[in-house]
C-alpha cells in the first residue's frame, strides 16, 4: 500500500511541476527526486514507465549518468487529425479487449472521448468479442484494433466539422 501511495505522490509532483510551466515540458534529476521522495532511483523509473507513457499524452527524453536527466513533455494536438493519428499509433496493428479498455479510460482521463463514448466502445468490442468467439485470438485482436481505430477515428474527426 506504501509503495502505491508513494507512486501515486511521485506522479503528483511531477504533474504539478508541468501544470506550472509555461512549456509543455520539465527537465529534473531522477536522484534529486529520489531524494526528494527518500526513495530508489528505480522507482522513479517505476513511475516514469508506468504513468507517463505515450497512451497517457507523455514523451520522455533521458540521459543517464553524472550529468544525466530526464525530460517530460506533455503531448499536445492542435488538430484532430494529430488526435485521431496519435489514437491508431498508441493502438497498434493487435489488441486485447483489457488493452483496449486501459487505452479506452486514458484517453476519457485526457477528454479525447467522453466517459459514454468510452462506455458505448466499450460495449461493442464485447460484442464484436462474442460475436469472433470462435475465431484465432490473434485474427480476433487484428480486428478489436480495426474497430477500436475506426470508431475513434470517426468520433475525433467530427470535431473538424
Amino acid at each position: 500500500m506504501q509503495q502505491k501511495n508513494l507512486s501515486r505522490n511521485i506522479e503528483q509532483y511531477i504533474l504539478s511541476l508541468l501544470d506550472g510551466e509555461l512549456e509543455n515540458f520539465v527537465t529534473l534529476r531522477r536522484k534529486d527526486l529520489a531524494e526528494k521522495f527518500e526513495c530508489v532511483p528505480s522507482q522513479i523509473n517505476y513511475v516514469l514507465r508506468s504513468r507517463f507513457r505515450p497512451e497517457h499524452g507523455y514523451m520522455i527524453d533521458s540521459r543517464r549518468g553524472e550529468h544525466g536527466y530526464i525530460k517530460i513533455f506533455r503531448i499536445t494536438y492542435t488538430t484532430p487529425e494529430e488526435k485521431a493519428q496519435h489514437s491508431e499509433d498508441v493502438i497498434g496493428d493487435t489488441i486485447t479487449l483489457k488493452e483496449s479498455h486501459r487505452i479506452l479510460e486514458n484517453l476519457a482521463d485526457r477528454q479525447f472521448i467522453t466517459q459514454r463514448e468510452r462506455l458505448l466502445m466499450e460495449i461493442s468490442l464485447r460484442h464484436e468479442a462474442m460475436i469472433m468467439e470462435d475465431e484465432r485470438q490473434d485474427k480476433r485482436e487484428e480486428m478489436y484494433a480495426e474497430l477500436l481505430k475506426r470508431m475513434l477515428r470517426s468520433l475525433m474527426l467530427i470535431e473538424e466539422d
